[in-house]
């Protein structure tokens, strides 16, 4: 089995001498510079874009990808036929569940306002504690829209502050959706971008929710419409949003985003950590090793859904 690679150090590692290795493997790497043109039975992807993805794609051969990301909306629609295509979702539900409750805490606290504060030497308090403006989760209703491994994870981490939670899922019918929005204090978008999703949540939607009600959404921007989620902003029928995906992505500079004191944003990170190459490495010689032994790996994604 020949398998191109990132040529990264903790990539290299695996076409080694050592118990991090994986024998029987024939290994091609490639850069943004350098793409082998040797046939191969698999790619692994990572930060591969624009054109080095393209060329990837078209390697002779080429049975199956694996992706090192969670969405696979930037592979799907140029795989080719016939091609097997796996996804990485457990190498970024944790950090991204994490990252999600560290967004809600942040925005019950204030923690955006007082940073804002904060850079303008300000000392920002109210007069009296109902002007406050700070809040916890405690019997705060949240609901996960998008309700998969990542949502359950989720869940694990609200509970302990009192936060009760539901989950909209794929089978989930309108009418059950739409009471669960209409209750909710928090609606989380972990969805992913397909042609039945972009757009999903729109102005119409947006007016089911409960008055003051925020939106937090770590799936991808294009779930939302960016004019809608504004002007429901500037209505006061959202509280406020919290964002690590948006659309337009990068959001560019004097965006009307970046103006609202009750919008926080943070740059498509939600996954990262410092320990994510390394990650990365490791689920990919679990992958292998699976595939050495004649088992199916996890992640195989199937009309637009992974198993």
């Amino acid at each position: 089995m020949r398998v191109l690679l990132p040529d990264l150090p903790e990539f290299h590692a695996l076409s080694g001498h050592d118990e991090y290795s994986v024998p029987g493997v024939d290994f091609g790497f490639y850069s943004h510079e350098q793409v082998p043109s040797e046939a191969a039975d698999g790619v692994v992807l990572w930060l591969a874009r624009g054109e080095t993805r393209e060329k990837l794609l078209k390697t002779p051969g080429l049975k199956w990808v694996l992706t090192l990301t969670a969405g696979i909306d930037h592979v799907q629609p140029h795989l080719p036929d016939g091609v097997a295509l796996y996804n990485a979702n457990r190498l970024h539900d944790r950090a991204v569940a994490v990252h999600v409750a560290a967004l809600m805490l942040a925005a019950m606290r204030g923690l955006h306002r007082f940073r804002d504060a904060q850079h303008e030497g300000r000392w920002s308090s109210t007069s009296t504690p109902n002007d406050s403006g700070l809040h916890t989760l405690d019997g705060q209703k949240v609901v996960i829209w998008g309700y998969g491994h990542i949502g359950h994870l989720l869940e694990g981490l609200l509970t302990p502050f009192g936060a009760e939670v539901d989950g909209i899922r794929s089978g989930t019918s309108a009418l059950q959706r739409d009471g669960l929005l209409s209750r909710a204090d928090w609606v989380v978008l972990l969805l992913p971008s397909t042609s039945e999703t972009r757009g999903i949540v729109n102005a119409d939607v947006l007016g089911k929710l409960k008055p003051g009600a925020w939106l937090a959404n770590a799936g991808r921007g294009n779930l939302i419409v960016t004019a809608d989620l504004l002007a429901a902003l500037d209505s006061g029928q959202l509280g406020g949003a919290a964002l690590d995906v948006t659309d337009p992505e990068p959001l560019p500079q004097g965006h009307p985003l970046w103006q609202r004191e009750n919008v926080i944003i943070t740059p498509h990170i939600a996954s990262t950590t410092t320990d994510l190459v390394a990650r990365g490495a490791s689920l990919t010689r679990d992958f292998l090793l699976t595939l050495q032994q004649g088992q199916e790996p996890e992640g195989r994604v199937l009309d637009g859904q992974t198993y």
